[in-house]
């Protein structure tokens, strides 16, 4: 047989997977198989686990007794492992390539990290566990805390909320407390246009009333109006710096100093400090308190809704009202886990307990792991290279792409476009679908809300230059498609296992559990 030397394509061309390809009698696309939903392809007469019949007596269930099947699949073992096998292969992963998701910090999670959080010390222990059993876990805890301290330049931290908007609920609950302990009945929180969605919602949870502060031209709070809100029944602002524009919060110390002027406190939402570890201290800019999300600037895994970890600084104002619980170190050099609120002690001023336990032993490992294999410059070059990363993507497609805040100077980690100057009909949803045929996971769409038809992009710094010029590229020919007006932007994706939702038709009448088809039903009656 000799070998094919006449250049013919090994893959299959847009063209011919759009128009000349022949459907398959399976439904598989080559290695890319088909997968139905695991109640289709399961037998309720069949488990994986052969059981005797269990022996008869007498029930104690007081007439609960179930009623009808309790209608779960039946897969054999192998059956399963396939079927689950299959459908992460459909699923995009931080491990297969950039996730360009904005506001969202998804980078590599160095394998080390991994190694240390499963270690047996570490992932078996329990937080019931006799505390002088678990003095190496406190001291993990303990450490990793003081780094937060050091980064921010605050003076406590609460190392139990598990995540950004838990971190959140912390912050504003200390807030209060402070107020209330002064005597201060306030009940107004300002808030930014350009924060995160959650500030406003967390500060409605605890009781107060959220005021919305505009945004300047070039995407940075109005100080003017801010300052001219400020008053007697503020109790404090909610500020996201950099902000979800992308943007450095340059006047936020001279923000801070009016705030407290007016008796109120400032919070800050770090879930950005990834850009700005290690090169600026809040703590120095006035921030009383400001959570920090270890599974975005710490690198732990990310996504699925968890695990997360939010620790929470807090200044020296804040710091006597944090909760329970909290690790510190006794007179004797051991370690003890502080539960119950007394008194007589100095934590006698916590607005009390958030959590159970102590919060996320494995992020608190992974994080502290990521910590010192960088150590303080290289936590600065974490900084310095996601900024880099994210001003190179905006740079190198403003041409094609509208940059609503391009001339507001350098962004931070996350550059931000919108859909002006698109075709008619065409829009930000039909870029994004145009990149998941290209290979990418979609940016963060239509977020933030201050810009029409958003697209944020956030690189991080794990990536390298050449992930990013592919990445692009991609991105810069599904723009000219969209301004050109290509008629198939409409219809992407092409080749992804499943077409085009309605989504607005998912998000209004999502069908969440699966039920057997009439036909069968009918037949099973008979």
């Amino acid at each position: 047989m000799s070998m094919n030397n006449q250049g013919r394509p090994t893959r299959q061309s847009v063209k011919d997977a759009a128009n000349g390809a022949q459907p398959t009698s399976t439904g598989n696309r080559a290695l890319m198989l088909e997968e139905a939903l695991i109640f289709e392809i399961s037998d309720s007469t069949r488990t994986g686990v052969d059981l005797l019949d269990a022996p008869k007596v007498a029930s104690r269930l007081g007439g609960l007794e179930r009623k009808a099947a309790i209608g779960l699949p039946g897969l054999s073992e192998q059956e399963t492992v396939r079927h689950y096998t299959r459908l992460s292969r459909q699923n995009y992963a931080i491990d297969l390539g950039l996730f360009p998701l904005g506001s969202c910090t998804m980078k590599h999670n160095p394998r080390l990290n991994e190694k240390m959080a499963r270690l047996p010390g570490f992932a078996d222990i329990h937080p019931l566990q006799p505390i002088h059993t678990v003095q190496g876990a406190l001291a993990v805890i303990d450490e990793l805390g003081e780094w937060l301290i050091k980064l921010t330049g605050m003076a406590g931290v609460a190392m139990s909320p598990k995540a950004g908007a838990h971190g959140e609920l912390c912050g504003i609950l200390a807030i209060r407390s402070a107020l209330e302990a002064r005597g201060d009945k306030r009940s107004v929180i300002l808030v930014p246009e350009s924060a995160h969605g959650t500030n406003p919602a967390t500060a409605a949870f605890v009781g107060y009333q959220v005021e919305d502060i505009p945004a300047n031209p070039d995407g940075r709070i109005n100080l003017e109006a801010l300052i001219a809100r400020l008053g007697p029944d503020v109790a404090g602002v909610m500020i996201t710096n950099p902000n979800t524009c992308g943007l450095f919060e340059r006047d936020l110390k001279t923000i801070s100093d009016a705030v407290h002027e007016a008796g109120g406190f400032v919070y800050c939402d770090g879930a950005n400090f990834n850009a700005v570890v290690g090169k600026v201290r809040p703590g120095d800019l006035g921030v009383d308190a400001m959570h920090i999300n270890l599974h975005k600037t710490f690198s732990t895994p990310h996504g699925g809704g968890g695990p997360g970890s939010g620790p929470v600084v807090f200044s020296e104002a804040l710091a006597p009202f944090a909760p329970l619980p909290f690790v510190e170190r006794m007179d004797d050099g051991h370690l003890a886990l502080i539960e119950e609120e007394s008194a007589q002690d100095h934590h006698a001023s916590s607005f009390g307990r958030m959590v159970a336990f102590h919060g996320q032993m494995g992020m608190f490992t992974r994080a502290l792991s990521y910590i010192l294999s960088h150590g303080a410059d290289g936590l600065q070059q974490v900084a310095e290279d996601a900024v880099l990363n994210a001003n190179y993507v905006l740079r190198s497609l403003e041409d094609v792409l509208d940059a609503p805040f391009g001339d507001a100077g350098p962004c931070m980690h996350e550059a931000l476009f919108s859909d002006a100057g698109f075709a008619e009909g065409f829009s930000t949803i039909d870029l994004a679908k145009g990149l998941i045929d290209e290979g990418f996971h979609p940016m963060t769409v239509y977020f933030p809300l201050v810009v029409h038809g958003a697209m944020l992009v956030e690189p991080t710094e794990t990536e390298s230059k050449a992930a990013l010029d592919q990445f692009i590229g991609a991105l810069r020919s599904v723009a000219l498609r969209a301004k050109a007006g290509d008629e198939s932007l409409h219809r992407a994706p092409h080749f992804a296992p499943r077409r085009r939702l309605d989504e607005t038709l998912a998000a209004r009448k999502p069908v969440l559990v699966w039920t057997e088809p009439a036909a069968e039903q009918a037949e099973a009656a008979e």
